[in-house]
């Protein structure tokens, strides 16, 4: 079977891929190999359901900070396609977007089926021919064509794009084709905790600092304590940037909680001071300026020793030293990981030296070409991933039809 472009990986990337091709080169002949009964499926599950597309933050230096891989990279792609362009490049095919309170951005129907239908509906109508079940075995170079085989047959292509996303087994071919892999590890992942103090504390969510232990890696934002230990995006941050690190220690490993993430432990004292002087005759349990959540306040007061009915004149020293520490430097032990949600991201890929930024394709084979999760780029949450998919994409889709213009001869 012989195409002029065959695309592996029917996901976000290949499938940008495939139809920004499509709509300036309508001769080229382009199939997608997917793997998978289904297509489009990471994009199916993304954002509770609802597709995360991308994220309102439309300056490209500022967008490249939340990739803890692929930041220095990713700065000139972002240039020519950003969220900005994700915005209109959906708009224009009749999906209409909605940004919401913390940025990130979802179509307005609130169903990730309208941008599945939407991909693979500009597909169709520009005959791009997707195939399932195809799953990709090894892959040859052949003088000016691709060959690659599969359980199914055989196809020949003069453009190859690798848009596989996480996959073992397709990195493990490029490899024997010569490119260098990043060994995979977790990347977006929550810690496992037991601990007393978070016990009855299930879907109580505030802001905090977090701090591993003996690294140099913190991170801010929402922290959420749920049934197994500590999730949000503030915890994701964490996972995402420490990443290496913390697969080294085998997700064993100590972190540091500040309550009051704004605050420093000095400041918090000479608070908890004042409150002390001007509310002696109440209860510590009443909390009065500190702002937590009811529920994890009174944890902290219970891990500071302090009885329930204790009036704030009658701390001791140490149970004052004890809330203090309990509410700017609480320790906690994480004892492994959980995925977050569905969603499965990792640190790890095709090494980004080896990729023409400029064009998406291969420092070491012509027409060889790479979008998405494939590479050596990850994000934390927040619509970041699938921005990478639309830019890679898209920069590699463009690479292609500049080609394809420029040698009509061939093709």
């Amino acid at each position: 079977m012989n195409w002029d472009v065959v695309i592996i990986g029917g996901g976000a990337a290949g499938f940008f891929t495939a139809v920004n091709i499509a709509e300036h080169q309508k001769k080229l002949k382009i199939a997608i190999l997917e793997r998978g009964s289904e297509v489009l499926s990471k994009v199916k599950i993304s954002g509770g359901g609802r597709c995360n597309v991308t994220h309102a933050c439309f300056d490209p230096k500022e967008l490249t900070l939340f990739y803890p891989r692929g930041e220095k990279e990713l700065l000139g792609p972002f240039h020519r396609f950003c969220s900005g362009d994700t915005i209109s490049w959906f708009e224009e095919h009749g999906v209409n977007l909605k940004i919401e309170e913390d940025n990130r951005i979802f179509p307005d129907t609130d169903s990730s089926q309208t941008i599945i239908d939407c991909l693979t509906g500009t597909a169709k109508k520009y005959n791009v021919e997707v195939l399932k079940g195809v799953a990709v075995q090894s892959i040859f170079k052949k003088e000016n064509s691709w060959k690659v085989e599969t359980k199914k047959g055989s196809f020949q292509c003069q453009y190859l794009v690798f848009a596989s996303g996480s996959s073992p087994k397709t990195w493990e071919m490029l490899s024997h084709l010569g490119h260098k892999v990043v060994e995979p590890v977790p990347s977006l992942f929550t810690f496992n905790i037991k601990d007393k103090r978070l016990e009855e504390l299930m879907g109580v969510s505030t802001p905090a600092l977090v701090e591993v232990k003996g690294e140099k890696l913190t991170a801010e934002g929402s922290l959420l304590i749920t049934h197994w230990g500590m999730s949000g995006p503030g915890i994701l941050k964490l996972s995402a940037w420490g990443a290496r690190i913390l697969a080294q220690k085998n997700y064993q490993f100590a972190i540091q909680v500040n309550w009051l993430p704004n605050t420093t432990k000095e400041a918090v004292k000479e608070q908890l001071l004042t409150i002390k002087k001007e509310h002696g005759k109440k209860a510590v349990s009443k909390r009065t300026e500190i702002t937590l959540p009811s529920r994890l306040w009174d944890k902290i007061v219970e891990a500071a020793n302090i009885e329930r009915n204790t009036k704030w004149a009658d701390l001791s020293a140490k149970q004052f030293n004890q809330l203090v520490s309990q509410l700017t430097e609480a320790e906690f032990k994480v004892n492994g990981k959980s995925t977050f949600k569905e969603e499965f991201v990792t640190a790890g890929g095709i090494e980004l030296k080896e990729i023409d930024f400029k064009t998406m394709q291969s420092k070491l084979f012509q027409h060889l070409y790479f979008a998405g999760e494939v590479l050596n780029i990850d994000a934390i949450t927040g619509g970041f991933n699938f921005q990478n998919a639309w830019t890679t994409g898209f920069i590699a889709a463009q690479a292609i039809v500049e080609n394809a213009q420029n040698n009509k001869d061939e093709i």
